[in-house]
């Protein structure tokens, strides 16, 4: 697969975000980084594009959201640290499941859970405001572990949770397929069902809502009652609306009210 063997490296991002962001015609908002492809990938080790990207939204007081799969972001620390003192960084751990062998066949060439939960942890212990994404959740797969992975982030200081149900637009369907029935051959057939169970015998939906569910999880009253309680393709879900309905009033928010580059001097 392509994007297994070539990594397209963008060495110009650095400059390239800070001439988008001093655009007459932007109008700061929130930026998401790794919507697509994680910023925080073994390239980024040698490249160290992210960071650069981060000096930049430190500089300007852009604020972002961080979304990862590798413990390689606690690297940065020093940068996120500033730039939660300002309110202007929010990072997700992605954890897909607390079992390593699973996560090497789901994700390979990224950090393992402990690693992950490590981060977690030490970007918590840090002041950096950070979560939890449960994605993607594979009904049959890994789902039964959403149990499991809320409690250990909740040990480590995750104050958020979100999941993601699998996506499977196009041709990632059949690649999925391809991978499921070679890495998981007896329970192939079985979560192929599951998941056309939660999306009206489809495997994909791009219904709008149909994919994730976000939640600020209020830990210390956190029930599990539920758990098993509906249909076994529901139940990770109704986990999560059980939770939702206990939000948390200190949830933290990033902000644009610090932006600064159209009023400071620009470097380099």
């Amino acid at each position: 697969m392509d994007f297994e063997t070539k990594i397209i490296v963008k060495h110009d991002a650095p400059k390239l975000f800070r001439e988008f962001l001093a655009r007459d015609s932007w109008k700061p908002e929130p930026i998401t980084f790794s919507g697509v492809t994680d910023c925080f990938q073994p390239a980024e080790r040698q490249f160290r594009l992210t960071r650069q990207c981060l000096e930049v939204a430190l500089e300007c007081r852009q604020p972002v959201s961080i979304v990862t799969k590798n413990a390689l972001v606690v690297r940065d620390l020093p940068i996120l640290m500033q730039m939660a003192s300002l309110h202007l960084v929010h990072v997700f751990v992605s954890i897909t499941t607390l079992d390593p062998r699973l996560a090497r066949d789901m994700e390979p060439r990224t950090s393992i859970p402990s690693a992950r939960l490590r981060a977690v942890a030490m970007l918590a212990e840090a002041g950096v405001p950070v979560g939890v994404m449960v994605a993607p959740v594979i009904p049959g797969l890994n789902d039964a572990e959403i149990p499991s992975i809320l409690e250990a982030a909740q040990k480590a200081g995750a104050m958020t949770a979100n999941y993601i149900l699998l996506r499977l637009p196009l041709d990632v369907e059949s690649v999925f397929i391809e991978w499921l029935e070679r890495t998981q051959p007896l329970k192939a057939a079985r979560v192929l069902q599951r998941i056309r169970e939660t999306r009206n015998g489809k495997l994909n939906s791009s219904a709008w809502g149909a994919n994730g569910w976000s939640v600020q999880v209020s830990w210390q009253n956190r029930s599990r009652t539920c758990f098993g309680c509906s249909s076994a393709s529901m139940a990770w879900m109704e986990i999560f609306r059980l939770q939702h309905g206990r939000l948390s009033a200190t949830a933290s928010r990033v902000g644009t009210d610090a932006f600064l580059l159209k009023t400071r001097p620009l470097h380099g």
